[in-house]
């Protein structure tokens, strides 16, 4: 294979290659250098697959099986230990609560996930609203112009630092340094972005600490699990994995849905009609043209069999989420846009103890950023032939560059 994650056709539509090789062997080998799906090692801040053969799988059973094995390890750690890694990652970018396995994994997890339940989003809902009004306050009459940059980057960047108490002067700053960590092909772009946000975020806490509030990133600083308090590593580790995580595929989950919507009328003038049935229409927006392209790094700690293919120890399984959710045998006609399936067994948000813990709030950015945009431009509509779009070069995530539109 020659590298799908540099050929612009698979860029732009990266299924009809899932099919076949999800028809071929749903879980399959991947020569190192090969390019494999687009995400031949990682997270672009986890590390890759060091030149080895990788193991990809496509089909929905096989990915939802592979995702809550203990067999398949996420301790990064462990994997690249004594392996002469050529990189230079933060170690705070490399070693996430993400790249941890339990007890590790489990312990810090219970620290965040009450920032993230269905109670806490609710309570910022109001700022959400305002912020998209406001943003949308900004678009310019008529058109074309970006919903990409209008509204899709800036929107979860505002949310996930107003949670974290990120100034606003330096929300540029961390919205370049945390797309600069998903540049697929460009290691030592995404290295230099590691240390310049775990830097960042080492001073923030820092001042937190001289002048508390009551941000998450200060009930982190304050946080302990029974007598265990975080340690500095550990906190801006978590630190910089919510300011990351909580913005990047939440930008792309937008731009991927209202493109979805633009290329399906019918269901289009179906939710501009029926604004209240957005909600239930996410989980099938995230199914067809997932954020998530590829789950982050595991490996086996040994031998695994999975789908009926035999896989050594030690080795990377990437696992295509959205693959996956286009798998026939789980979704019947998977290419179909269809607002009425029930796809609340998805895998856009992942599954089992790493399954996002910033759904909720990714689903209520959505829900209100297009209702807002359905109802305030009723006649939005693409500005450019889809196949002119441009699809960001990255590891892990899919998403748009731009999207122009027109309202």
């Amino acid at each position: 294979m020659t590298g799908p994650t540099r050929d612009p056709d698979f860029l732009r539509n990266p299924y009809p290659t899932y099919a076949a090789m999800r028809s071929a062997c749903p879980v399959r080998p991947v020569p190192a250098g090969s390019g494999g799906t687009g995400a031949s090692g990682g997270t672009g801040a986890s590390g890759g697959s060091g030149g080895r053969t990788s193991y990809l799988v496509t089909g929905y059973a096989e990915a939802r099986e592979a995702l809550v094995d203990a067999r398949l390890s996420k301790d990064t750690a462990v994997f690249f230990a004594g392996k002469g890694a050529r990189r230079r990652l933060h170690p705070a970018v490399a070693h996430t609560m993400l790249a941890s396995d339990p007890p590790r994994h489990t312990r810090l997890r219970k620290l965040v996930t009450k920032a993230f339940t269905t109670g806490a989003v609710k309570k910022l809902r109001p700022f959400i609203a305002r912020t998209t009004d406001e943003l949308l306050d900004q678009w310019p009459t008529g058109g074309p112009h970006d919903f990409v940059a209008g509204l899709a980057v800036p929107l979860p960047v505002m949310v996930i630092c107003e949670l974290l108490g990120v100034p606003q002067a330096d929300r540029t700053d961390v919205q370049r340094w945390s797309a600069e960590l998903f540049a697929a092909g460009e290691p030592d772009v995404i290295d230099a972005a590691s240390h310049a946000m775990a830097d960042y975020m080492t001073g923030l806490v820092a001042a937190k600490r001289g002048a508390p509030g009551d941000s998450l990133l200060d009930r982190l600083i304050a946080a302990r699990d029974g007598d265990d308090q975080l340690s500095e590593d550990e906190l801006i580790s978590l630190a910089v994995l919510l300011l990351v995580a909580g913005h990047e595929t939440t930008t792309n989950f937008l731009g991927n849905a209202l493109l979805a919507l633009l290329q399906h009328p019918d269901e289009l003038t179906r939710l501009r009609e029926n604004p209240d049935d957005i909600p239930g229409a996410l989980d099938e927006l995230l199914r067809f043209d997932s954020p998530v392209s590829t789950a982050t790094f595991r490996f086996t700690k040994e031998a695994v069999t999975l789908g009926g293919t035999d896989i050594p120890a030690g080795v990377p399984v990437l696992v295509a989420l959205g693959a996956a959710n286009r798998d026939p045998a789980r979704f019947p006609s998977p290419d179909a846009l269809d607002l009425e399936r029930d796809a609340a067994s998805h895998l856009g948000f992942g599954h089992g103890i790493h399954r996002c813990v910033g759904a909720p709030l990714a689903k209520a950015e959505a829900e209100i950023a297009l209702r807002a945009v359905l109802t305030r431009c009723p006649a939005v509509r693409l500005a450019t032939p889809p196949d002119q779009l441009t699809w960001r070069h990255t590891r892990l995530v899919r998403g748009l560059a731009s999207l122009p539109i027109l309202t």
